[in-house]
């Protein structure tokens, strides 16, 4: 649809008032020397003059300039009409230029994000038809096997059905958090919001994986002897998604022998910060800013033997952001790494378990 058409006048009444002082000259020296000079007449020549001039001038340029600056308008409006503005279409050249340079700028930003995000999308489906294709061969490798006789051993039947079986249990490990990172980034995974110790859920997470960590005989330990409860505010169903994800991250990557150690301090009134430090193999600086995306590994060959979807940690940010708060990380190769979260204080003590506190005095 055509736009709006704010003509302007500028050039026709600048031309016109030339032309009228010039043609009035002319008449003023021609009656002057033929001795027939009269005001009155002048002024009525340069007032007909003027106008004739302005009406041909202005119906010349909107024919010959203005028709062609608006079919670049309705051109560029076509593209995308939500640039311009009916009320800033002018005729005016330099109005124009400034609006088609910004609207050449608003393309090329355009152009650059949608390379970027293509280029995003490569990568990840990618990296998704890689992640899946591995455990799929796995498992069709095995079946092709037993359907091709060696079903009939009940020893390698057993053992093959039971590697077909992690390889699926791996399929379904990465299909499960492609779907919570998917809910999270579009803000269909809502949050159960409530007040709950984050000492205690830490103390639980490391219960549940004192068996892996003590593969690698690795010790799961606070910083200091946390006497007394902590209460925060947010999901714990996910922040212990969050530091389960931490600590098997840091236990995947650490060292023989290793330590990782949880610390709770609180960083202003109503925030407290959560660090989970370890000693293992740190990671380079050049791999930090792209820690947190999907499906990248600082050690592709590591992370193959160790297992995971290679979302862990990309998950660990999306739910950090969903409770609007801040997530850190601090490395150093060869020495090791922190990952640190803050969440937001329990304004109060929760009244069952004050509740409970008083029954049992």
């Amino acid at each position: 649809m055509a736009k709006k058409f704010k003509k302007s006048y500028t050039f026709a009444i600048k031309t016109s008032l030339y032309l009228t002082l010039f043609l009035s000259g002319l008449w003023t020296a021609f009656s002057y020397f033929s001795g027939n000079f009269h005001w009155w007449a002048l002024m009525g020549f340069a007032l007909v003059c003027y106008t004739f001039s302005f009406f041909i001038t202005q119906y010349r340029v909107e024919n010959f300039i203005y028709k062609r600056i608006k079919k670049i308008y309705d051109d560029v409006s076509l593209l995308d009409s939500s640039t311009l503005n009916p009320n800033q279409v002018t005729t005016d050249m330099a109005s124009l230029t400034r609006e088609v340079e910004k609207f050449a700028e608003h393309k090329k930003l355009e152009i650059e994000t949608l390379k970027v995000r293509e280029n995003y999308r490569k990568e990840f489906m990618g990296n998704v038809s890689h992640e899946l294709k591995t455990p799929l061969f796995t498992v069709q490798g095995y079946i092709l096997t037993l359907l091709d006789g060696a079903m009939k051993d009940k020893s390698v039947r057993k053992k093959y059905l039971q590697r077909a079986s992690k390889g699926v249990e791996r399929l379904i490990y990465i299909v499960k958090d492609l779907d919570m990172i998917t809910k999270l980034e579009t803000g269909d995974l809502h949050l159960y919001i409530e007040d709950f110790d984050i000492v205690e859920l830490i103390q639980n997470t490391f219960d549940l994986l004192e068996m892996k960590a003590a593969k690698k005989n690795i010790t799961l330990t606070f910083d200091m002897d946390y006497q007394e409860a902590i209460w925060v505010r947010a999901d714990e169903e996910r922040i212990q998604q969050v530091i389960t994800n931490l600590v098997v991250n840091s236990i995947k990557y650490g060292k023989e022998g290793g330590t990782t150690e949880i610390s709770i301090e609180n960083l202003i009134k109503n925030k407290v910060i959560v660090r989970v430090t370890d000693n293992g193999e740190g990671i380079a600086k050049t791999n930090i800013p792209r820690l947190f995306e999907r499906f990248y590994r600082v050690d592709k060959s590591g992370s193959r033997k160790e297992g995971g979807s290679g979302l862990g940690l990309s998950i660990v940010k999306h739910i950090i952001e969903a409770h609007s708060e801040k997530i850190y990380v601090e490395s150093v190769f060869g020495v090791g790494s922190e990952f640190s979260f803050t969440l937001e204080k329990s304004k109060e003590i929760p009244k069952r378990v004050l509740e409970t506190e008083i029954a049992e005095a």
